[in-house]
């Protein structure tokens, strides 16, 4: 599946994310002990935003001027009526090119579904936009080996990548970057997110 059709995919399921029974705090915690890393509080990217808002409003309240970009055109419909002040990208970050530097980015539950082939140099792209100092936190499949699957638990057929633990880690300190926490949030389940600052 490309960018694309998992744009179009996430087009289907925007209720998911609207429903009271989705839990606003999710990922909330992370984003805080991440924060406890970062020394500027200039500009934020939070990638495949969704709809909620809620990085978007945690970022507003922690002083930062908070930017979203995501694939999906139901998503970003939603979001930009939320915060009709915050500029948000509608772009697929395996071909989008940042203009700006940023203090933190965030890609919660979003590039685990990227094609796994593009998963280093996006990874790449998103420490290269980071200010010295910056900080980034992402979530993806913490399996031992590198590897890609599709499923349709959320309606519609959804595709998911991962580098591995090991992957990720190994390229994150190639580019320099220092890894600052690693957890796997959600045990026995293969949740993983990792927080690294730029040198």
């Amino acid at each position: 599946m490309t960018p694309t059709d998992i744009g179009s995919a996430y087009d289907q399921i925007t209720h998911l994310w609207q429903s009271d029974k989705f839990n606003l705090a999710n990922g909330i915690e992370a984003h805080k002990r991440a924060l406890s890393f970062v020394k500027g509080r200039g500009k934020a990217l939070d990638i495949g935003c969704g709809c909620t808002g809620r990085f978007i409003d945690f970022l507003q309240h922690e002083g930062f001027t908070p930017e979203g970009v995501d694939i999906s055109d139901e998503m970003l419909r939603l979001a930009k009526q939320k915060h009709p002040d915050v500029t948000f990208h509608h772009q697929d970050i395996c071909q989008w090119q940042p203009l700006e530097k940023y203090d933190f980015i965030t890609a919660w539950d979003s590039i685990w579904h990227i094609p796994l082939a593009q998963q280093e140099s996006v990874i790449t792209k998103i420490i290269n936009s980071l200010n010295e100092g910056g900080v980034f936190i992402f979530s993806f499949g913490g399996t031992e080996e590198p590897g890609e699957h599709t499923d349709s638990f959320m309606g519609p057929e959804v595709y998911y990548s991962s580098l591995g633990t090991n992957g990720f880690l190994s390229l994150l300190i190639k580019l320099g970057a220092v890894c600052k926490h690693l957890e796997y949030d959600q045990h026995p389940e293969l949740h993983t997110y990792l927080i690294v600052q730029k040198r």
